[in-house]
């Protein structure tokens, strides 16, 4: 019987930005202030682990800081935070001020909803999930750890659980997390295994 082949994904949340609004290709800068949460965080991941990052500024920036003596490896643009278009820094009040109409009918499916000029959670969903296969593919074996999004994060747990984007939502995501998935390849098929979800450290 072969070994299986198996790759551990740690998945990082960014550390926090102090900015107001939805920040989802905003590229607003991490507060990496908290250096004992950064260095617990980096101390949790393994020896062993390739880092890679969104190529949004606070999630390479946290990346950098987690990285230590592991190989860091590219940016990837298709972790991106999910795009909020024409709502990007709105508050919620200020978003149902400028048109409530088009807000209500987007709370109502936020999975599935574009917010105008923007893409769904269901997109997002669609190009992590897409990554990740291409990553799986890529690597032989081993640990990644990604460094992204609330969003994103939600979506890889869409994709390893095969989760509706709409049931995907209801995960907190809290900055400075780790969420633990391994995609397990046998002569049978794939399969995921959770190892824990918006943990702290």
């Amino acid at each position: 019987m072969t070994e299986p082949r198996i790759v551990r994904w740690w998945w990082v949340r960014h550390a926090p930005c102090r900015t107001e609004g939805l920040t989802g290709w905003t590229d607003a800068p991490a507060d990496l202030s908290d250096v004992v949460g950064l260095m617990r965080m980096r101390d949790a991941l393994p020896a062993g682990a390739t880092v890679i990052s969104s190529d949004l500024a606070r999630a390479s920036a946290t990346a950098d800081r987690l990285t230590g003596k592991r190989l860091r490896g590219p940016s990837e643009r298709a972790f991106r935070e999910q795009f909020f278009g024409h709502w990007e820094g709105l508050s919620h009040d200020e978003i149902a001020g400028k048109n409530a109409d088009q807000a209500a009918a987007f709370w109502e499916d936020p999975a599935n909803a574009k917010p105008p000029g923007g893409e769904s959670f269901a997109t997002l969903c669609k190009r992590v999930g897409e990554t990740i296969g291409r990553l799986n593919g890529s690597v032989r074996s081993g640990d990644l750890a990604v460094v992204a999004h609330a969003g994103s994060i939600r979506a890889a747990l869409a994709h390893a659980l095969d989760l509706p984007p709409e049931r995907a939502l209801s995960f907190e995501i809290a900055p400075l997390s780790l969420t633990r998935l391994d995609r397990i390849e046998t002569e049978d098929g794939e399969v995921w295994r959770v190892g824990g979800v918006n943990m702290g450290v």
